[in-house]
């Protein structure tokens, strides 16, 4: 077996070996967006993508994409017809690539080929040692084209331009009706219904609906982790992000602006209670009587109002 000294990834052979060090290097670099390949070939190829010139077309006949390599089109091929030939001989989950198992594998076995050489982490995926380098680099090339806020991978720029500059919430609550960015926000907030406290203190028998919250109550209660302070006021916050959005405060820095009025504000949740201000639409409702309002305060005073108690959103 051969090494790759840069990821950590094995080859059979030196030949196989040799083609992978070129995606390290700059020899084959596209140059539209600085992405790197094995050979020569691949990047005529990939260029096709820029200039949109495809030479051999394979046009899928379910939905007439068009594709530049045939083993594409296979690929792709299988979301149509829901085929799942790779299965994992441990829990019979199927995958449309042999690659994706042999990651998906390495959930059971805990393996993590992929080391950085500048700290201890390990990696299951390629990709996500390629993703983490960049933190040591500071390399960030997912820009966005709102507030030209940078990005160490593409999955966090679209997170960002979801949350922060549009108001798309596809994920719905069916307990009370609310609408969410994201799955991860829908479910933090189903435990306000189930009572689910899934992070348990392992110093007491306290529990928590959520990471933060267990996090803080391990600074306070028990002095476990490492209180990050502010070296203007000496306040104390348990996480970085909390951190960074008090520190704009003394600096009067706010980079979060609203695109319906001049108003900015110095954190994404500002900018986001801030924005229902300009919307008819009223996602926040009434578990009790299905009234909808526009922000979350509004529920709280109606259910003090109108239901004799005040409930926690």
């Amino acid at each position: 077996m051969y090494l790759c000294t840069q990821c950590g990834k094995h080859f059979a052979s030196r030949n196989c070996l040799m083609n992978h060090m070129n995606r390290h290097s700059s020899r084959y670099k596209c140059t539209e967006c600085g992405k790197c390949f094995s050979s020569n070939h691949v990047l005529t190829v990939h260029r096709r993508i820029h200039s949109g010139e495809k030479l051999l077309v394979f046009e899928c006949t379910v939905c007439s994409k068009r594709f530049t390599a045939s083993h594409h089109l296979v690929r792709h091929s299988r979301i149509h017809s829901g085929e799942k030939p790779y299965k994992c001989h441990l829990c019979d989950k199927g995958f449309t690539e042999s690659e994706s198992l042999t990651n998906h594998v390495r959930v059971h076995t805990g393996d993590k080929p992929y080391k950085c050489h500048l700290c201890d982490k390990a990696f299951n995926h390629s990709g996500n040692l390629t993703i983490h380098m960049r933190v040591h680099t500071g390399d960030k090339p997912y820009k966005c084209s709102l507030c030209n806020k940078s990005f160490i991978a593409s999955s966090y720029l679209h997170l960002h331009t979801g949350r922060v500059h549009m108001n798309i919430r596809p994920y719905d609550c069916r307990y009370c009706g609310m609408l969410f960015k994201s799955s991860k926000e829908l479910k933090r907030h189903v435990y306000i219904h189930t009572g689910a406290k899934p992070y348990s203190c392992r110093h007491c028998s306290d529990r928590f609906t959520h990471h933060g919250q267990l996090k803080t109550h391990l600074l306070k209660s028990h002095n476990e982790g490492i209180w990050l302070t502010c070296h203007i006021c000496q306040k104390k916050c348990s996480s970085s992000s909390g951190l960074k959005d008090h520190l704009r405060r003394h600096q009067g820095v706010k980079p979060y602006v609203c695109s319906e009025c001049p108003m900015s504000f110095c954190t994404a949740r500002e900018l986001r209670h801030h924005q229902f201000r300009h919307l008819d639409v009223k996602h926040f409702c009434c578990g009790f009587c299905g009234k909808y309002f526009k922000q979350k305060h509004y529920v709280v005073n109606h259910f003090r109002r109108r239901h004799g108690t005040a409930v926690r959103l």
